[in-house]
């Protein structure tokens, strides 16, 4: 069973509030949820809608149909009512988000208590907001009753949160950025946070600068930013692989080029994380695809910028940052130990004492030194989970993605004969890839226009990917599980 409730009114209406109410009681009853966010580049007016879908199975993505359509204003209706199921409900004419709250509550039988603890939460204007739910609550009539009610523990959690858990797990003492969405969350996350100092400069030159030298002094950093803003730490980036600092830095992507499309999503930034910076030197990229894996690859890239004294890249988006999972366990934390050294750092490649240095051999050997790093790096991080297999693992056909698209893939395949490799570590990338891929019929999966994860296995592995068996969203929205479907079926052999 899989059921989906769009929500859609304009910016500063309350959807988001609305649904995440709604979506904390589905969880709270002991049922899977998953909601994704779509909002434009506006603080008032506009469209914004949220949609969750629920069931009594694990859920990580939503559906192209809807099962009940709440209207906050009439744009809603005009924009979504093309996708109500037939015998779908649709719930409009009062612009009170709480007093839908009480209809839906009432529609999917949920116990009424569970909406007033989630009205208590708010800390304003309760008692208005009661008596609209309530309202709501009385006036339907219709049940549809969806919901079970079972013992389970879990909590619903999204990306950015994730990215944060991770980093307080692993000791973080400075989180620097530029605000620039979809990363800007991680900023009032972390800021009440004792003992974290959060700090927002002008500009992200200046933001990867303050973390490198924070850094150099002993402590864990971490800066956050999107595409444009990377764009402008890639020279700083490349300073700390000559001066070997420790960084993490959280790369959550969103549509490019330039501006491209501030608020929604896109995995065409994959290419740019795995080469950047001038010079050669070693670095760590990792993408996680749901926010536990958000919790311990930031975790990981903690431990490993400070064993190595590298850049460790944290490479998300905009679906996976601010879409809610339903997480049931905890993640492992690997204790991150902070090694740095207080001596002198430049630019330069430098002599033994930290003076900027041209001697030929001197050169030669720290060049030597950063190419051996890069293949101890790599024995590391066997030890962790680089890539994920799920699915039917002795069928000739296989799915191959990274990132976020893990969800609507896991959704789409169920009873399919196709196995599913999700690619955690992208640098560096695993042996073990290529095995699980010989002599198999292989489909990409990727919100980009070119398919940049195939470009990235030809090269380690010598492998190809058909133009014909890339499935590609480049239109800012993610994958619908129901509609991913149909076209990996018509590409199984």
């Amino acid at each position: 069973m899989r059921y989906n409730i769009l929500i859609g009114g304009e910016a500063g209406q309350g959807p988001n509030i609305l649904t995440q109410i709604i979506g904390d009681a589905i969880i709270k009853s002991g049922n899977y949820a998953f909601y994704s966010r779509d909002y434009q580049s506006l603080i008032r007016g506009g469209h914004n809608f949220n949609v969750i879908t629920f069931s009594d199975e694990p859920v990580s993505s939503n559906d192209s149909k809807i099962d009940i359509l709440v209207c906050l204003d009439s744009k809603t209706e005009e924009l979504h009512k093309k996708n109500l199921k037939t015998g779908g409900i649709l719930l409009k004419d009062s612009k009170e988000n709480m007093y839908y709250a009480g209809r839906i509550f009432k529609l999917l039988c949920m116990d009424f208590k569970l909406l007033e603890e989630g009205l208590r939460k708010l800390e304003k204007n309760f008692n208005e907001n009661l008596a609209n739910a309530k309202r709501g609550y009385d006036e339907e009539t219709r049940n549809v009753c969806k919901i079970r009610t079972v013992k389970k523990e879990s909590y619903f959690i999204n990306g950015n949160i994730g990215i944060c858990n991770g980093a307080l797990n692993s000791g973080i003492d400075i989180y620097y950025a530029y605000p620039m969405t979809p990363a800007t969350p991680i900023l009032s996350e972390l800021a009440p946070v004792d003992g974290v100092k959060v700090i927002e400069l002008e500009n992200e030159i200046a933001v990867v600068n303050a973390g490198l030298g924070s850094a150099a002094l002993g402590k864990n950093v971490m800066v956050g930013t999107s595409g444009g803003g990377f764009d402008l730490m890639t020279e700083g980036l490349s300073m700390a692989g000559v001066a070997e600092i420790p960084i993490v830095v959280y790369l959550a992507q969103r549509p490019g080029p330039g501006t491209g499309v501030a608020t929604y999503t896109s995995q065409g930034d994959l290419n740019m994380a795995l080469n950047f910076g001038h010079g050669e030197f070693p670095r760590t990229v990792a993408a996680p695809g749901d926010p536990k894996e958000a919790q311990e690859i930031t975790n990981e890239a903690f431990y490993l910028s400070q064993k190595f004294k590298i850049p460790s890249i944290i490479l998300g988006d905009k679906h996976l940052a601010e879409s809610y999972y339903t997480l049931e366990e905890e993640s492992s934390i690997k204790k991150v130990e902070n090694t740095t050294q207080l001596i002198r750092y430049n630019s330069y490649e430098k002599d033994n004492i930290g003076s900027a240095t041209e001697n030929a051999q001197i050169i030669k050997a720290n060049v030597d030194r950063r190419l051996r790093k890069t293949q101890e790096i790599k024995k590391e991080v066997e030890k962790f989970p680089r890539f994920s297999v799920y699915g039917e693992t002795d069928s000739m056909n296989v799915v191959v993605s990274w990132g976020s698209t893990k969800g609507a893939i896991l959704d789409a395949i169920k009873d399919l004969d196709v196995e599913f490799l999700h690619v955690k570590y992208l640098e560096p990338f695993s042996d073990g890839i290529k095995e699980n891929l010989l002599r198999k019929n292989i489909i990409l999966v990727e919100n980009s226009s070119t398919g940049q994860l195939a470009g990235v296995i030809s090269k380690h592995t010598g492998m190809f990917i058909q133009d014909k068996n890339k499935i590609l969203r480049y239109d800012g929205r993610p994958f619908l599980a129901d509609e991913l479907r149909k076209e990996i079926e018509k590409r199984l052999i």
